[in-house]
């Protein structure tokens, strides 16, 4: 099986208590349905997927790094995206999306410089100079606090899979019922874990969490920082 949630939270709301609290219920999930001994690297997602992988991490024993990418945003509403670029230049676009919001190729360019300006900055600040862990062969663990669209977890995953790691586990406390088959059906995707699936017209991944804020750069790098597990 592809796909490990927790039918009991299927289409409920206000689930976690904050981002820690759903990285505690991810890990032992994980622990459950994961081959030991475990090899390999916890990556989040920053920023919201950096506290959720920071107690995976943690539970389960291999080191935290992060894998840095982007939504790029719908112009009029910065909420919500089209799409996603990586750290690398890999830009991933929606493609029904974007032909469904009637978008121009020039506010296409123009989201997709301004999100990768945004990765450039992070790179800079989250990373500073230190080189990306080497994954061949090992465990790769991919974090986020929620898949919305899934494309920002799919621009991950196709990134991760050049440095051919033995497996890419796709974690989140949160899902759509869309953004788990997107995943579900690309092959190098071995399995998702995902406690909390959701469907209905409109997701938000704010609505898994009882306390929900945006965080900084600043935080995200707390986090790293007091990681017990670094390279």
């Amino acid at each position: 099986m592809k796909l490990i949630d927790e039918p009991n939270l299927r289409n409920k709301f206000y689930v976690f208590k904050d981002r820690l609290d759903a990285g505690e219920k991810l890990a032992l999930k994980l622990e459950k349905v994961l081959e030991k001994p475990l090899e390999g690297w916890v990556l989040a997602i920053p920023a919201g997927g950096v506290p959720v992988g920071w107690v995976v991490s943690k539970r389960l024993g291999i080191p935290l790094d992060v894998l840095i990418v982007r939504k790029i945003q719908i112009p009029w509403d910065p909420e919500a995206g089209f799409g996603a670029v990586g750290w690398n230049g890999t830009v991933i676009l929606n493609q029904v999306l974007v032909a469904n919001l009637g978008l121009t190729k020039e506010d296409i360019d123009n989201s997709i410089r301004l999100a990768k300006l945004k990765v450039e900055e992070r790179v800079k600040k989250l990373r500073q100079g230190k080189p990306f862990p080497n994954l061949e062969g090992k465990l790769s663990i991919l974090v986020d606090d929620g898949l919305a669209t899934g494309y920002t977890m799919l621009t991950a995953v196709e990134i991760l899979a050049k440095y051919k790691p033995k497996k890419i586990v796709v974690a989140s406390p949160t899902g759509s019922f869309n953004a788990i088959n997107l995943l579900t059906s690309n092959p190098n995707v071995n399995l998702v874990v995902c406690l909390n699936l959701r469907g209905g017209p409109i997701f938000a991944v704010a609505d898994a969490y009882k306390n929900w804020y945006d965080l900084t750069d600043e935080e995200v790098l707390k986090y790293l920082s007091n990681s017990s597990h670094k390279s």
